[in-house]
């Protein structure tokens, strides 16, 4: 009893056994290695290309060379082939050496330089560097005419285009046999693309039927493994009666042992005993049996289906491969158009450009010219306007002389005769001709300002120093004190910036309230160009506690002979802020002030440096 449950226990392991190996095989390698052996095939056929091509070539210089030199462009594992192919052929007698080059610049002494298009060498720029060389250039997968002699894959072969013109060119002489088998139009060459297409999708229906086929095979296995379930079910229920069987056999024989029944009972139970293994055995050899002929169908159905994912999965690998081929030739056509356009867009644009470009130069040398036009009638006239007022204010003081003296001299002579009106009317006219005097004199002044550009090195403390022995009677007066800060060496006239300096000093003392002692502070900053630390100005402030300037004022208190007082409240010409901003722009720099009235003014210059 326990050898027939260990028979059914191995027989079932057997069947799963049998399912796991129908599930291993069908994933077996086998289409990996017919792969492996097209490719083998392809790249023997490469060689052989190539060395049919050298061997169908004439070279004009052939007979000197003592061997037959091929070169191979870049990383490719064809040099093996063509290597191992060189040790069993000759090529037009002599030897064959096989020579690999990393980079095109590298190329010399060969005969014959094979290159593929995938590694993405420029196919032009090689035929410039072999030009005048006697090489003779094999491309594989390029662009129709793009090289001598071109191989394009087909399928599990390749075909061939030759260019007649540039091979002639360089001097090489053609076999007719090699020509006679050449495609040679770009009509053939689209015909060969078109019948790959078809073949392609000839290929995609003989796919698509064959997944069909898997299908309905797997569909049969199936249900077959169905069959084999309730097979397996059947033989548990046989197990359990058999189990039933024996329970009731062993309670037969524990009976015999207690009842010690007669002999003819224990024969019986021999009989059924005997009876009942021999159905067991029959049973277990009918499903042997079955489980055999099973195992051999889902064998054969396996094989088949092995070999029909091996065909299809073949046909897959070709398929991809010249999709591959034709979508990459797609591309590379679109994008060939792509850049037509684009060039044809940046080249208006330039074209464009340029137009505008030459009508602005027009222009702007125009305007140019107008404006060299301008700044010589300005700088003729500003020579004129200064000249005209030198000789203005230096004239008219001889006449002026002349009225000062005879007044003196009626004021003189004349004087006790007058009554006082007259005096009185000789005094004004005595006063006017010298307030036009000195009028005039300042306007010689302001009109000789600016015309001296000899700048030196000037420093301000010490010229602040001599201001203030100048000023000394003015300051003893008025007790005015003057407070400077560090002051800087400037690059400027020292005539000039004396005047600058002694003006806005002067007006700060001269513009105080009657009971206020003046003071004035003298200060200047340095700032940089943000963009060049070696540019920049210094800023001057000269403050003083006067009586201020009113907001409305403060404009026009730069221009020549403006007063905002009396002549008899504070004296003088009115041209002294005139004189400074005429300065300071001379140097290069501007000027400006802040002021309250009744609080005082800060007048605020800058001096580049």
């Amino acid at each position: 009893m326990m050898y027939r449950r260990q028979y059914i226990s191995t027989a079932y392991t057997n069947v799963m056994a049998i399912l796991l190996c129908i599930l291993i095989t069908s994933f077996s390698p086998k289409i990996k290695a017919q792969e492996t052996s097209n490719e083998e095939v392809k790249r023997l056929q490469r060689a052989i290309f190539v060395f049919n091509f050298a061997q169908q070539i004439g070279w004009p210089t052939i007979e000197e060379q003592p061997s037959f030199k091929i070169g191979v462009l870049g990383p490719d594992r064809t040099i093996l082939d063509l290597k191992a192919m060189s040790l069993r052929r000759k090529i037009h007698g002599k030897p064959v050496e096989i020579v690999r080059f990393q980079f095109v610049k590298n190329v010399k002494d060969i005969q014959l330089l094979y290159v593929n298009h995938k590694y993405n060498y420029d196919m032009h720029y090689i035929l410039r560097k072999i030009s005048g060389k006697n090489i003779m250039l094999v491309g594989e997968d390029y662009n129709f005419n793009a090289s001598m002699i071109n191989m394009v894959n087909v399928g599990d072969s390749f075909e061939y285009e030759i260019n007649e013109s540039r091979i002639e060119k360089e001097g090489f002489t053609i076999a007719p046999t090699l020509g006679k088998h050449a495609i040679t139009s770009s009509e053939k060459w689209k015909r060969l693309y078109r019948k790959t297409e078809r073949t392609l999708n000839k290929v995609q229906e003989d796919k698509n039927k064959q997944e069909a086929i898997l299908k309905d095979k797997e569909k049969q296995i199936q249900s077959q493994e169905e069959k084999i379930t309730d097979q397996l079910e059947k033989i548990d229920s046989k197990e359990v009666e058999i189990n039933r069987r024996n329970k009731k056999i062993e309670n037969l024989y524990s009976e015999n042992e207690i009842q010690q029944k007669k002999y003819n009972e224990k024969v019986v139970i021999e009989r059924e005993l005997e009876k009942n293994i021999q159905e067991q055995v029959a049973f277990i050899k009918s499903q042997e049996e079955k489980i055999i002929q099973s195992n051999q169908e889902i064998s054969m159905q396996n094989e088949f289906l092995a070999e029909q994912k091996e065909k299809i999965k073949e046909q897959e690998n070709i398929l991809n491969q010249q999709a591959s081929e034709l979508y990459t030739h797609k591309k590379v056509n679109i994008l060939l158009i792509a850049l037509v356009l684009l060039t044809l867009v940046i080249s208006f644009f330039m074209y464009r450009n340029y137009r505008a470009k030459k009508k602005y130069n027009q222009e702007l040398k125009h305007k140019n010219q107008e404006i060299y036009k301008q700044s010589v009638e300005l700088e003729a006239k500003n020579k004129e306007l200064e000249q005209f007022a030198y000789i203005a204010s230096h004239d008219l003081q001889e006449p002026l002389n002349t009225i000062s003296s005879f007044i003196g001299l009626l004021a003189e002579d004349y004087g006790e005769n007058f009554d006082e009106a007259g005096k009185e009317s000789m005094t004004f006219i005595q006063d006017a001709s010298v307030r036009m005097k000195k009028l005039i004199d300042a306007l010689l002044e302001y009109s000789r300002l600016g015309r001296s550009k000899d700048y030196n090195t000037v420093d301000c403390n010490t010229l602040i120093e001599e201001l203030k022995k100048d000023l000394k009677v003015v300051l003893e007066k008025t007790g005015a004190k003057i407070r400077v800060k560090d002051l800087p060496v400037v690059k400027g006239s020292a005539i000039e910036l004396r005047l600058l300096f002694q003006n806005l000093i002067s007006n700060g003392i001269k513009f105080s309230a009657p009971d206020t002692i003046p003071e004035i502070d003298i200060a200047c900053v340095k700032n940089n160009d943000p963009e060049d630390a070696s540019k920049g100005f210094w800023q001057f402030s000269i403050k003083d506690n006067g009586i201020g300037i009113p907001e409305e004022h403060q404009e026009r208190i730069f221009a020549i002979f403006q007063r905002l007082h009396s002549r008899d409240k504070y004296e003088g010409t009115g041209i002294g802020l005139a004189h400074c901003k005429k300065i300071v722009e001379s140097h290069g720099g501007k000027i400006w002030l802040t002021s309250k009235e009744k609080s005082g003014s800060t007048f605020y210059f800058t001096i580049p440096f």
